[in-house]
Formats: structure tokens, C-alpha cells, sequence
């Protein structure tokens, strides 16, 4: 196998997280790689993502697998800012206990138009083998 062809650097994405994503500091979202294969991001454990419960709130972990899927493409096409999310489907396996969040996305169909994502969140909490939440997402390419 060939060395990874990402057209996205980690600090190149850092950089769009920071200055076109504001949610993603509130989010306490942490970029651990990106490539063409897959990109994982961390949501940072902190007390606000709790719901009642004990478990970590569904937005939280909706809004990481989002911005996974965002870099996983960009990974792939480039910095094109512009796509935007057209579906997003989650499913809730188990509850996350407190702690680090992280989402592993990969794109399963990459078109002119369109990309469709899958991403795996697990907790740090839990076993990696004990996935919290699968979702697929959909994003739309902007036409030259």
C-alpha cells in the first residue's frame, strides 16, 4: 500500500476548525488525524456534556461525527469549505458513560455531487471494542 494521498493536513484542518467553526471549540473538539482512508476527532470530556443521567448528551456526539465526516472529505477533495451536510442518520447503541468521545469517519461513496460517510463513536470509557453510537451522513459538494 502507497502512501496516503491526503489533500488536508491536520493543521490545515485545525485552522478551518478555528476560523470557520466556532462551534467546534464549544464543542471541545480535538483533530487526532486525518487521511483519504479515515479521520478521527475527539470530543473532550467535560462536565457540561453530561445529561441527566450520567451519560453524554446526543448533540455532543452528533456534532463530532458532523465534523469527522467534514474532515474525512476534505481529506479526500481538498479544502472546499462550501459542502455542507444534506442527511445525517444516527444511531444511539449504548450509553456513553463520562469521559473522551471519539468518531472515526470514513467515506463509503465519494461522487461529483454528493459523499457519503460512516462514523464509529466509542468511549474512551468503555472497551474499544463497545461502539456508543453509528451514524451515516450525506454531504453535497458545491458545483463549480
Amino acid at each position: 500500500m502507497g502512501a496516503d494521498k491526503s489533500k488536508l493536513t491536520v493543521a490545515q484542518f485545525k485552522r478551518i476548525m478555528h476560523q470557520r467553526m466556532p462551534f467546534a471549540a464549544l464543542l471541545g473538539l480535538e483533530v487526532e488525524s486525518i487521511s483519504t482512508q479515515q479521520a478521527v476527532l475527539r470530543a473532550v470530556h467535560r462536565d457540561e456534556f453530561l445529561r441527566p443521567g450520567g451519560s453524554v448528551a446526543g448533540p455532543i456526539m452528533m456534532g463530532l461525527a458532523d465534523a469527522a465526516f467534514y474532515a474525512v472529505i476534505m481529506g479526500n477533495i481538498g479544502p472546499m469549505e462550501l459542502a455542507v451536510t444534506t442527511d445525517l442518520s444516527f444511531h444511539f447503541l449504548r450509553k456513553p458513560p463520562p469521559g473522551d468521545i471519539l468518531a472515526t469517519a470514513t467515506v463509503l461513496k465519494l461522487g461529483k455531487r454528493l459523499v457519503v460517510c460512516e462514523a464509529k463513536l466509542v468511549s474512551e470509557a468503555l472497551p474499544a471494542e463497545q461502539i456508543v453510537a453509528h451514524a451515516t451522513g450525506t454531504y453535497s459538494l458545491p458545483q463549480p
